[in-house]
C-alpha cells in the first residue's frame, strides 16, 4: 500500500522551500523546477499545489505574513502604560530582520514587493501586507496616546521598511543591536514629543 501524503504538509514543504530559494537567490530565480529541485520533490508535486511562479510568490510571501502577524497578536497593546516605548520596540522586532528567521522572511517580503512593481497580479497582496502592517503600528500607537497615531503609523512603516532594506541588503551594514538602536531612538523621540 503506497505512503499517504499529507496534502496541506506537502504544500507547507513547497511554501518553505520556496521561501529558502527566494531568501538566497532572490525572486528572479523563483521557477517551479527550482522549487522542486529544493523541496526535493518532482515538479508535477510543486504543480499540483501552484499554476505558477507568481501563484507560488504569493503563497510564500503570504506565509511569511501569517509568521509575522501571529508573532504581532502576541503582544498585548491594549494599555502599554509609561513604558510603553520599550513595548513597542519590542512589538516591532517581530517583523525586523533582527535574527536569522527574521532576516529571512524580511528577504522574502523585500522581494515579493520589489516583484509586485513589474508583476501586477502581484500588487494587491503586496498593498493589503502594507495596510496591515500600518493598521498594527497604528493600533500600538494609539495605545500608548499618541497623538495623529496614523501619520506616525506611516512614518514608523517607512522607518521599519528603510531598516529592513539596508539591513538585508549590501546597500547597508545595520546588524541586529543598530537596528535596535535606531528603532528605539525614533519611538523614545515620540515619547519626548507627546
Amino acid at each position: 500500500m503506497p505512503a499517504r501524503i499529507d496534502a496541506s504538509q506537502r504544500r507547507a514543504d513547497v511554501v518553505a522551500a520556496a521561501s529558502r530559494l527566494v531568501a538566497r537567490d532572490g525572486a528572479a530565480a523563483l521557477s517551479l523546477r527550482r522549487v522542486a529541485d529544493e523541496a526535493e520533490l518532482n515538479v508535477g508535486s510543486v504543480r499540483h499545489y501552484f499554476d505558477g511562479s507568481d501563484d507560488l510568490l504569493t503563497a510564500t510571501a503570504e506565509d511569511v505574513g501569517r509568521r509575522m502577524g501571529e508573532r504581532l497578536a502576541s503582544h498585548r497593546l491594549d494599555d502599554l502604560g509609561a513604558e510603553w516605548p520599550e513595548r513597542l520596540a519590542v512589538f516591532v522586532e517581530e517583523v525586523l530582520p533582527v535574527d536569522v528567521e527574521r532576516r529571512e522572511e524580511a528577504a522574502v517580503l523585500v522581494e515579493f514587493v520589489v516583484a509586485s512593481r513589474t508583476r501586477p497580479i502581484l500588487a494587491a497582496a503586496t498593498a493589503r501586507m502594507g495596510r496591515d502592517l500600518r493598521e498594527a503600528l497604528c493600533t500600538a500607537l494609539a495605545s500608548a496616546g499618541i497623538g495623529a497615531a496614523e501619520q506616525e503609523a506611516d512614518r514608523l512603516a517607512a522607518l521599519i521598511g528603510g531598516l529592513t532594506l539596508d539591513a538585508i541588503t549590501p546597500h547597508g551594514e545595520l546588524g541586529p543591536a543598530e537596528l535596535r538602536a535606531t528603532l528605539r531612538r525614533h519611538l523614545e523621540s515620540l515619547a519626548r514629543h507627546e
